[in-house]
């Protein structure tokens, strides 16, 4: 395996985790590459959504990377144009790190998962090819897989979520509410979210899914009977020291997304 970090514009920073090319094995075998941005309410980046959860993609025989994204008082859309400059990034680079270009997938977290939903819903904006001189092609994700994301900056909005990103523009917060946004050209998403959730109401999950549909967007959607938030992988890998973040009957959700992402282009 291949790691290393490289900085993305002023302040984030992309750990990439890539498989070797094996001649013994899987000589020129092109793996999809799953970028995560973790959560934290775009106040930090949540190390139970990082590593761990980008090395059981690894051993799934995915390519990841985590992208430390810039957070509060960095306001919209600096994050958003790191994780559009990794997207570019990972693609300028498929042949020689050998990724799938087809299959690069963004997953994200919570507020993490805002930010994937971000990109999914403004990647062929003007704006962004004049921040970033990038073509909307580069930088466009063949896929999204969200956990309990934050969407709309309605009535059950994660109201820190919207603060954080927004400042002082904040009273704007219903452009960057999601589940509005939607358009045809949003790659496919899977969802997932604890039915437990107070902090991200599941219903943030299931207005995405709705909006999805309604554009004709394949959505594939996973609503939990149990589960708190910020369950990362809801597994061992992922468990505070107090037994925070365990939840066997969520921990699922990796083996479905794995399916999911080898059906996907398909």
């Amino acid at each position: 395996m291949r790691c290393m970090t490289i900085p993305i514009r002023e302040k984030g920073e992309l750990s990439l985790y890539l498989w070797d090319n094996s001649k013994e094995l899987y000589d020129g075998l092109r793996r999809p590459m799953v970028l995560l941005c973790p959560g934290g309410a775009y106040r930090m980046t949540s190390d139970r959504e990082g590593e761990g959860m980008a090395l059981k993609f690894v051993a799934m025989g995915c390519h990841a990377a985590v992208l430390r994204y810039s957070v509060a008082p960095a306001r919209f859309p600096t994050a958003l144009l790191e994780l559009a400059q990794s997207v570019a990034l990972i693609r300028a680079h498929a042949d020689e790190w050998y990724v799938d270009p087809e299959r690069i997938v963004v997953q994200g977290s919570s507020a993490g998962g805002h930010l994937a939903g971000c990109l999914g819903v403004f990647w062929k904006e003007d704006w962004l090819t004049e921040a970033l001189g990038s073509q909307p092609e580069e930088r466009r994700p063949n896929g999204l897989i969200l956990s309990y994301p934050v969407i709309t900056a309605g009535p059950l909005r994660n109201d820190e979520s919207f603060r954080n990103l927004l400042g002082e523009n904040y009273p704007q917060r219903e452009q960057y509410s999601l589940e509005m946004r939607v358009n045809r050209d949003v790659p496919p998403v899977f969802l997932w979210h604890g039915g437990a959730d107070t902090s991200v109401p599941p219903e943030n999950s299931l207005l995405f899914a709705l909006a999805l549909r309604s554009a004709g967007v394949p959505v594939e959607l996973h609503l939990y009977a149990v589960g708190q938030h910020g369950l990362g992988t809801a597994g061992p890998l992922t468990m505070s020291s107090d037994g925070r973040g365990l939840q066997p009957e969520c921990a699922t959700w990796m083996e479905l997304a794995h399916t999911w992402l080898g059906h996907l282009g398909k």
